[in-house]
């Protein structure tokens, strides 16, 4: 098991900081730092959480710390149903019903769905069924072609955008699950590449579903400020009409509603 100064080393040279960039941002000594590091110096509990705040380590990642300096971990991770998580779970399900008719789901850190709105049901009705056995993962359902990349126009570039978004996310916090996912789903030596001819603002998801062909783009909205793992780890997609004509699909009335 790695030192608390191991792992602090670790993250500082992922982050590409020196010590003194270290110490500067978290207001202390760069020989207390190296000290740190090298064992010499035990950190307190309050000095291991402002040296990972200052490295931006994920709560996660924050226990294992304080775990190899010899604390109890501080950040608990609960279910999003759990009764702590109330008011937070009840937010998600307003942001999801608020952004109806359009499509909305909540995915976590291994991009497994949480939730989703009734926008999104549709899009489900022609997946296969093993592809939506809990936990559904949202990249492979975008991946397959038995999920939703048989109704991907532009698959090359929903692909790439795949591939560069779990890149950086493992570049941020690796995580051994998440890797083995993107080695399974994205081949190591084939470059995705797309047109984006489109659209030198952002690249649309092309859909063609229902007889029309709709343009989708998204946003990702996070909680700011949480104490949580998994507030700290779930995330908000949600997906908006690229032109007037696929806003128009999402308002036309169905089945008498």
């Amino acid at each position: 098991m790695d030192t608390v100064g191991e792992l602090l080393r670790q993250w500082r040279r992922r982050r590409q900081l020196s010590q003194l960039d270290l110490a500067l941002a978290a207001d202390v000594s760069a020989r207390h730092v190296s000290l740190v590091e090298t064992g010499k110096s035990r950190p307190s509990a309050d000095m291991v959480l402002r040296l990972a705040d200052q490295l931006d380590v994920p709560l996660r990642e924050r226990n294992r710390l304080l775990l190899a300096a010899g604390f109890a971990p501080r950040y608990s991770e609960r279910p999003l149903g759990d009764g702590a998580l109330v008011a937070a779970r009840d937010a998600v399900e307003r942001v999801l019903r608020a952004h109806e008719p359009y499509p909305a789901l909540v995915f976590d850190r291994r991009w497994n769905i949480v939730l989703t709105n009734r926008a999104v049901d549709p899009f489900f009705a022609g997946i296969a069924p093993e592809l939506l056995r809990p936990p559904v993962n949202l990249l492979r359902l975008g991946l397959d072609p038995r999920g939703l990349a048989q109704y991907v126009v532009n698959q090359a570039d929903v692909r790439a955008v795949f591939r560069t978004r779990v890149t950086r996310q493992l570049a941020a916090a690796p995580d051994a699950e998440l890797t083995a996912l993107y080695e399974e789903l994205f081949a190591p030596d084939a470059e995705d590449t797309g047109s984006h001819a489109e659209s030198d603002v952002l690249i649309p998801m092309v859909i063609r579903f229902d007889g029309r062909e709709l343009r989708l783009f998204s946003t990702i909205t996070t909680f700011g400020t949480p104490m949580d793992i998994t507030l700290d780890e779930v995330a908000i997609e949600s997906y908006y009409p690229a032109d007037a004509e696929s806003a128009a699909y999402f308002t036309e009335p169905r089945d008498g509603n």
